[in-house]
């Protein structure tokens, strides 16, 4: 009873953290979509945080982790190097 109260529990924790990486991946993404470079760089720093928190706290994979922050910074090097035109 009470692992099964506690499995419940952390699988409600690990759900919050990872949609929170979601919804601020999303919020990035949409920015680089906008081609917003400034709104990107001020998303980019939060996201990769709250990327780096969900490995921690085992919630990603890292390898998994790694792939998404280096595919976002990819993205937002494009449009800062666009604005920069």
């Amino acid at each position: 009873m009470k692992r099964a109260a506690q499995s419940r529990q952390r699988a409600d924790v690990n759900r919050a953290n990872r949609t929170r990486v979601r919804t601020m991946m999303r919020r990035l993404r949409t920015a680089i979509d906008a081609g917003d470079a400034t709104a990107a760089g001020n998303l980019l720093q939060p996201t990769m945080s709250a990327i780096d928190q969900a490995i921690a706290k085992n919630v990603l994979h890292e390898n998994t982790a790694n792939r998404y922050k280096s595919r976002l910074t990819l993205a937002f090097n494009g449009i800062k190097a666009k604005a920069a035109k």
